[in-house]
């Protein structure tokens, strides 16, 4: 991004500088064959006050007649912009359109220019180099075929001072040569040109490429960062929803097998304090009891395990998952190949959690069903995806025909893929009989800042929507005074 955004910004300067440039050459040219003509024509032959007398007028008129015509006018762009459709569908140059009178009325700017270059070749051959000024303007200032007229016409005035102009005067056989440096002028002088201002209109062209093209990255980096945001709502949302429904779960779970089992013991150790007189079923209720307490305790570590992971509080999802696996090939004697791709980067806390137990329990099963001898665990983090694959070749199984878990039967396959679904992701298994497994969770890439730039919208929304009666509407989701729905 940092790279396309400099490049962006060098080829704006560059443009701006071509631009500048044109603009400051399209100005300057008429001038610059009569600077010259001006300077070189009494180094090279003697000049009288006579040669003054002519040439100074002509000069000055020249200088003042493109002067006039060429200045930019921005009050009376209007009517340029009129005739811009007439002229071209592309104008070549974008100054050419700035409301000049040249811009307005280029046929009678290049009449007028080419007769008093005329008579000032006529004084003096040197100031055949206005030959330029005729070659740009007829280009740029005249439409439909009379751009050719314009170049054709430069051409003879810069042949003629080429043959000498009047220091040389012109025979019958002189006129052939005349005739043929016209036809070389035309085409080199007038295709240097017209090749240097297409690639000028290309420039501009490729100019406004840009600026379309960068505006609509705009846009769509700004709509990217909104539905970040939303997604980071939605998924806050579901984590709040998940909250409770985990609530709900842990209280039944608690109420049907914890709670029960210590009743239970409760029970036993009663019956076998009103057991003093017999040994043998005293012993019976207390093993009965030590039974029910290795079942609750089973039970207590198990919905632990289902809360969030605290390894994930202080470290990387690729290092914690790294890490667990190596602790479980140590305990499971099985190789683990952990990989980790792409850009790291902190995702959204239900995200990596989501992930990290997908792991977690796809391990555990390895160890418990497969019979393999090679784990493969890679985490993959792709632009809009985050994906987890864990691998084994190990005996493999038919999915179609596992069972699904009845409720409070423990965590599995079903249990993984509800997991994973809940924050918007998808999983799969792919297995065979005597072929491995792979299971795969892949979670959108939504990033931690996602979620607290979703926060600060949030408290935003909380201070400006407040209505005053204890009731803050965020988002789509209205608490009023105390919002426990579902704890009780």
């Amino acid at each position: 991004m940092g790279v396309s955004t400099t490049q962006t910004v060098e080829d704006t300067r560059l443009d701006d500088r071509t631009r500048r440039f044109d603009a400051i050459a399209d100005r300057v040219v008429p001038y610059f064959g009569l600077v010259l003509g001006t300077i070189i024509s009494p180094a090279v032959f003697p000049t009288d006050a006579r040669y003054w007398l002519v040439t100074g007028p002509l000069v000055a008129g020249s200088a003042a007649w493109s002067w006039w015509f060429t200045r930019p006018r921005p009050a009376k762009a209007a009517p340029g912009m009129a005739n811009a459709g007439t002229r071209r569908a592309t104008p070549v140059l974008a100054l050419h359109h700035d409301g000049s009178l040249a811009s307005r009325h280029g046929g009678i700017y290049m009449a007028g220019l080419l007769v008093f270059m005329a008579f000032l070749v006529h004084a003096s051959p040197f100031f055949g180099f206005q030959a330029f000024a005729g070659y740009v303007h007829s280009i740029g200032y005249l439409r439909r075929f009379w751009p050719i007229a314009g170049l054709v016409g430069s051409a003879v005035l810069a042949s003629y001072a080429q043959l000498g102009g009047s220091l040389n005067p012109l025979t019958v056989a002189k006129l052939g040569g005349l005739a043929a440096l016209t036809l070389v002028n035309s085409l080199v002088g007038g295709g240097f040109t017209y090749f240097g201002m297409m690639t000028s209109e290309q420039s501009e062209r490729r100019r406004r490429i840009i600026a379309e093209l960068n505006e609509a990255n705009r846009r769509l980096g700004e709509s990217l960062a909104e539905n970040a945001e939303l997604h980071a709502q939605l998924m806050e949302q579901a984590r709040e929803a998940g909250v409770l429904d985990e609530r709900a779960r842990l209280a039944r779970e608690i109420h049907d097998t914890i709670a029960q089992g210590l009743t239970g013991v409760v029970t036993q150790l009663e019956a076998a304090g009103a057991a003093d007189g017999d040994p043998d079923l005293r012993r019976r209720h207390i093993d009965k009891a030590s039974s029910l307490a290795r079942e609750g305790l089973a039970e207590a570590r198990r919905s632990v395990q289902a809360l969030a992971p605290g390894p994930l509080v202080d470290a990387r999802l690729p290092d914690v998952l790294a890490e667990t696996a190596a602790a479980w090939a140590e305990t499971a004697g099985v190789a683990v190949h952990v990989d980790t791709t792409g850009d790291v980067r902190p995702l959204l806390p239900d995200l990596e959690v989501a992930l990290f137990r997908v792991a977690q329990e796809a391990l555990t099963n390895v160890g418990k069903h497969a019979g393999a001898a090679n784990v493969w665990l890679t985490l993959t983090y792709m632009e809009d995806v985050v994906a987890l694959d864990v691998r084994d070749d190990g005996a493999g199984f038919d999915p179609a025909a596992v069972p699904r878990p009845s409720a409070g039967s423990g965590y599995g396959l079903a249990t993984m893929e509800q997991r994973v679904r809940r924050v918007s992701g998808t999983f799969t298994v792919e297995s065979a009989p005597g072929e491995g497994t792979a299971v795969s969770a892949n979670v959108p890439a939504i990033p931690a800042a996602a979620a607290e730039r979703a926060d600060a919208r949030r408290m935003t929304a909380d201070r400006t929507d407040s209505d005053g009666t204890g009731s803050v509407r965020t988002g789509s989701v209205s608490t009023a005074g105390t919002d426990e729905r579902g704890t009780a």
